[in-house]
């Protein structure tokens, strides 16, 4: 039974702006959440980002606080089931409590989150590198992170007219070591007519994939695109535009990009991941830059896909400060634990938000 559940805000600021075609990110705030059970605690992570896909904060914390209410006495495997039918426009705080009460379950069966998912689950996940803009990119910071192991390096791209991007992209690819290849985010920055030379230029160059090319992507014209280009494209953030569930079958693209908190929920992920795998689709994980108490539950999930792609879950550098001790990579990859639950463990500071805003329980009181 659900004894507690705890909403403790957060506002971890970034060491420096995380810029895209979306605009500029300067710190990550959101809710800590803290499931008790049988002595236990769970944790998940609400940080909503609508320009990626989530809800607003206020809708966040209003389902959070629905939640609650509703989740106090309740079984876990009522309220799991619950979370898993629920078609609420709240995917971060279904995400959150979803991730909570799973590191409690596994918790309970003496399971790593990633068994608990998928028996077969190996202990570490491959990672790309997450630089930022194509504007910050040096060619020592390439030349660094390709000695540190990683062999996907991934650039925010479209902030700049197309051509000076190819001039930059093509002196960059230049510095790579060996075998180490370049993730482009455009974030749906151009046009039809921008983006096709672009591509084909791009085909010259070692590139990995390309997310989100078109400011108006649709199947025929993705599809004119993927042909064009020789890497795959990916879709993210237009995949859950609109209230009509993700149509896998006329996509255009060879790739899709899911973050867990957007699509809400780890097991809903798994599942379309799971459905589109089947059709030949490649799936990466990404992170909304969260707390280290999203990154572990979805480097669980990561796990469980067993994917050879590099997942895009090592963006915990990114933050000044965190919740807990946060993933660390190593040559590239980024090795789970064999103890059962998600994997988070709060510092013993607590939430270290600093925003002075009081924590909500389920016993009603603030703290």
């Amino acid at each position: 039974m659900i004894e507690r559940l705890e909403i403790q805000p957060y506002r971890l600021p970034l060491r420096k702006p995380w810029r895209s075609a979306r605009g500029v990110l300067q710190a990550r705030s959101g809710w800590l959440l803290i499931a008790q059970a049988g002595g236990r605690r769970g944790y998940g992570d609400c940080a909503p980002l609508p320009e990626a896909g989530t809800e607003s904060p206020a809708t966040a914390l209003a389902a959070l606080e629905d939640w609650r209410v509703r989740t106090l006495g309740q079984p876990l495997t009522r309220v799991l089931d619950a979370i898993r039918e629920d078609r609420s426009p709240a995917p971060a705080a279904r995400f959150a409590l979803e991730c909570a009460l799973l590191d409690l379950v596994a918790l309970g069966a003496g399971l790593p989150l990633r068994q608990w998912l998928d028996p077969g689950a190996p202990d570490v996940v491959a990672v790309n590198a997450t630089l930022g803009s194509l504007r910050e990119v040096t060619p020592d910071l390439i030349r660094a992170r390709g000695r540190a192991g990683f062999r996907v390096l991934k650039i925010k791209v479209g902030l700049e007219p197309p051509a000076i991007e190819l001039r930059r992209l093509t002196a960059l690819a230049r510095q790579l070591p060996p075998e180490v290849t370049l993730r482009l985010d455009a974030n749906g920055a151009w046009s039809q007519d921008q983006a096709a030379p672009l591509l084909a230029a791009l085909n010259h160059l070692p590139i990995e994939s390309l997310e989100e090319p078109l400011r108006a992507p649709s199947p025929e014209r993705l599809q004119r695109l993927q042909a064009i280009a020789r890497f795959p494209l990916a879709l993210d953030e237009s995949l859950h535009r609109g209230a009509t569930p993700i149509a896998l079958e006329d996509l255009g693209v060879r790739r899709i990009v899911l973050k867990p908190a957007v699509v809400g929920g780890l097991r809903r992920t798994l599942d379309l991941a799971t459905r589109a795998a089947g059709m030949g689709i490649e799936v990466v994980l990404t992170s909304l830059i969260e707390s280290a108490a999203g990154l572990w539950p979805s480097l669980q999930l990561a796990a469980a896909l067993k994917s050879p792609l590099a997942q895009g879950l090592a963006t915990s550098p990114w933050l000044a400060r965190d919740l807990g001790r946060a993933p660390e990579a190593e040559l590239g990859h980024i090795r789970l634990g064999p103890e059962p639950g998600g994997g988070f463990h709060p510092s013993p500071a607590g939430s270290g938000s600093g925003s002075g805003s009081g924590t909500r329980s389920g016993s009603g009181s603030e703290s």
